[in-house]
């Protein structure tokens, strides 16, 4: 008999979520994880009293009751709504694209002078069925705010030309003819009070974890530990890129502590603009209204990615894809593995729907 019945590789959500089901129902669990700390890429850490998302900005959003149900059990979220502002060469404007972005844009004040505007430059591109970003952008929001507000921004984010990238890309882009300013159409929606390492721990409560350990560095001796084991590492990396690596973007971030309550007013600031190398600055105090005497910010910078890197956004092009289905093949071969999250799934995951996920695949394997 083996000491226990799943081995968790992975201490971010879907890890967690999976790990504290199985412990509820009175499984055996032990939980590792390659990084000296648990929650994964949703980690806080407290720096002059604020806690730092420091891997980029988590904003909790979601319509699934099931999902809200399930967090709200184990800490209490504040009501922080997510408005970010995208800053032109210093010009100010307001994301989501509402009737304040049109009105300063184009001076319109109605929504029907905004709705003629867009409609306009959209017949002046002659766009009928999109097919690449650019494209799908020009014909959301007319050609003004794609130059400005989407373009730089974007081709910083992935790299790439917006004419080489898919026009489903775009299809997240909130458009709206109100002055709404929650960039989230998002019933439920907050940050953990305390941050999200709390909330991980308190998942993780009365569960085995250990830190700071390499999974596919000791896979024999971890696996004999285990009847199970519930893998949300990179699929890829797992069978030791036998078919080729997937492709990420990944994100570097300058961390800096500044002695001022206020940096810029606001969480997030996106940098549109091409020529700024950043593409957006957190001022992480904002998440929880905070009122210390110093600020934390943090700036952001997208790259390649290579092996050895932090994977952070799958490119789920036509060619990772097929990839990715070659590989998911392998994984349905092995019998006492479960693949899960955003690695493990290669999959652009929002928090919600990872723990959604990972609630539906202990439904489907937890008995």
């Amino acid at each position: 008999m083996k000491q226990y019945d799943y081995l968790v590789v992975g201490a971010g959500l879907y890890g967690a979520v999976f790990a504290q089901r199985a412990k509820e129902i009175g499984k055996r669990v032990l939980v590792i994880d390659k990084r000296d700390h648990i929650a994964g890429n949703v980690y806080t850490k407290e720096i002059e009293g604020i806690n730092v998302h420091v891997y980029g900005a988590h904003i909790f959003h979601t319509n699934n009751k099931r999902v809200w149900e399930y967090v709200t059990r184990f800490i209490e979220f504040n009501r922080f709504t997510n408005a970010p502002v995208a800053n032109y060469k210093g010009e100010l404007y307001s994301l989501p694209f509402n009737m304040y972005t049109f009105n300063k844009m184009w001076g319109v004040v109605t929504p029907q002078e905004a709705e003629q505007k867009i409609e306009e430059q959209r017949k002046a591109a002659g766009i009928t069925e999109p097919k690449n970003l650019e494209e799908q952008a020009i014909s959301l929001v007319g050609t003004d705010i794609y130059e400005k507000l989407v373009k730089g921004y974007t081709e910083k984010q992935w790299g790439r030309d917006c004419k080489e990238l898919p026009a489903s890309i775009i299809k997240r882009l909130p458009v709206r003819l109100t002055f709404d300013n929650n960039y989230f159409n998002a019933l439920y929606q907050g940050i953990p009070m305390g941050g999200y390492t709390k909330l991980v721990e308190n998942m993780l409560e009365g569960i085995e974890v250990r830190t700071g350990v390499d999974y596919l560095k000791n896979k024999a001796e971890l696996d004999a530990l285990a009847d199970k084991v519930v893998y949300t590492g990179a699929i890829d990396a797992y069978f030791d890129y036998q078919l080729g690596a997937l492709q990420y973007r990944s994100v570097r971030f300058e961390n800096e502590v500044l002695d001022t309550p206020n940096f810029q007013g606001n969480a997030a600031v996106n940098y549109t603009d091409r020529e700024t190398p950043w593409t957006r600055i957190i001022e992480h105090k904002w998440f929880e209204f905070g009122t210390q005497e110093k600020t934390v910010i943090s700036r952001e910078y997208s790259s390649e990615w290579k092996v050895g890197d932090e994977p952070y956004y799958p490119i789920n092009d036509e060619k990772n894809t097929a990839l990715y289905g070659e590989y998911k093949k392998l994984a349905e071969s092995e019998e006492n593995v479960i693949f899960g999250g955003r690695l493990g799934e290669y999959k652009y995951y929002d928090m919600d729907t990872v723990i959604d996920a990972a609630l539906q695949r202990c439904d489907e394997v937890l008995k």
